[in-house]
């Protein structure tokens, strides 16, 4: 299988699937000498885990990582860092049935298309476990660009028609659904239960913004920052869209509505007066705070009953079986944080060479 590698310099491969024995990471590119511990990568993981609410599944999993190199006593070597999470709890005679049949909305069908054999057992590499490994390997990033100012704020928008009125950072981590505004999460809660009560599920909109990027980051023509964080995050399994900054609404604007101004800072430095753009322009950062949001879908395994075809071609009904979540974008919010946090390491390490002058700050000493 191909395209289980992400990054150019700051580079991840991930691997395993829902009901193997494990799922996990090779990290490559990370620089040697950035203190990390298994606590740093726990704390991504359990946003992301199972279990959390009875919003997600009630798949029992601890999910703790296992470093098994690249760092040595708390700090990174320069070697890859391979890290494994094993699986405790598939019940993987849940999906027995489906082994014969194409599950609406998931990939059993394009799977069979592409390989003509599929590990039907929880969807395999295409289950939301995948994601995992992404999380992990974007601990790692995130941790490396925290020593260099940089910070995220990732929540819940909106789930299903419920969109948040206030912002608090603080009510972020107050309720299980990651809404920064309480009255909206007990209306999201609502209409969950609603969805839940009819056997159905729902989706949303993920939020990301990017502080303290410096202007400078992305390269100009194919590999715009704004075209790698949309791939990034597109690479998402439930993801359906992406947007930056006002995003599809920029069509609906004005020039002299969309166009973000420019003035001169206190301390003589240039910034913006508006950020319509999302914090970059012309595929490279700008110094604002990138922003950029995701669509997830509704969850495809829901109980009601549903039309498919199975492998002979025959028309039957089914209602899908197991453990699943109601709702995707709760536990989806911290592999969005990390699918950014990926793409602007690797942005900056790719960046260092873009002038002779950085260059010259890392090596001429030693020339």
């Amino acid at each position: 299988m191909a395209g289980s590698t992400f990054g150019t310099v700051f580079r991840i491969t991930t691997w395993g699937e829902s009901h193997g024995k494990g799922i996990g990471v090779v990290i490559d590119g990370c620089p040697a000498g950035l203190k990390l511990s298994s606590e740093d990568i726990q704390k991504f993981l359990d946003r992301r885990k199972p279990g959390q609410s009875r919003y997600t599944t009630q798949r029992n999993e601890p999910d703790r990582a296992e470093i098994l190199s690249g760092v040595f006593e708390g700090y990174t070597t320069g070697t890859p860092i391979s890290l494994v999470v094993f699986n405790k709890d598939q019940h993987s005679k849940d999906y027995s049935e489906i082994a014969s049949y194409y599950r609406p909305g998931h990939a059993d069908f394009t799977f069979d298309a592409k390989y003509g054999f599929r590990d039907y057992r929880g969807g395999g590499r295409s289950s939301g476990r995948e994601t995992i490994g992404r999380v992990a390997g974007g601990a790692v990033a995130a941790k490396l660009l925290s020593e260099l100012g940089i910070s995220f704020c990732t929540y819940t928008r909106s789930i299903g028609p419920v969109e948040i009125q206030t912002f608090s950072q603080e009510e972020i981590f107050r309720n299980k659904l990651y809404m920064p505004d309480g009255e909206a999460a007990q209306k999201a809660a609502e209409y969950l239960e609603s969805c839940m009560a009819s056997k159905n599920s729902a989706g949303g909109i993920i939020e990301c913004v990017v502080r303290g990027v410096p202007a400078g980051l992305g390269e100009p023509v194919f590999d715009k920052l704004d075209a790698s964080l949309a791939r990034a995050v597109m690479s998402i399994g439930a993801v359906k869209g992406v947007e930056i900054g006002d995003g599809f609404q920029a069509a609906a604007s004005t020039g002299l509505e969309d166009n973000d101004g420019f003035c001169r800072q206190a301390d003589g430095s240039t910034a913006k007066t508006s950020n319509h753009a999302g914090g970059i322009l012309g595929g490279i950062s700008d110094g604002s705070e990138i922003v950029l949001r995701a669509a997830v879908k509704p969850t495809p395994s829901i109980a009601s009953p549903q039309k498919t075809v199975n492998r002979s071609g025959e028309e039957i009904d089914i209602c899908i079986k197991g453990r699943h979540d109601p709702v995707i974008v709760p536990r989806a919010v911290v592999v969005v944080e990390a699918m950014a946090a990926l793409t602007l390491a690797d942005a900056l390490l790719v960046g260092s060479t873009s002038r002779l002058s950085y260059l010259q700050k890392i090596w001429g000493e030693q020339l």
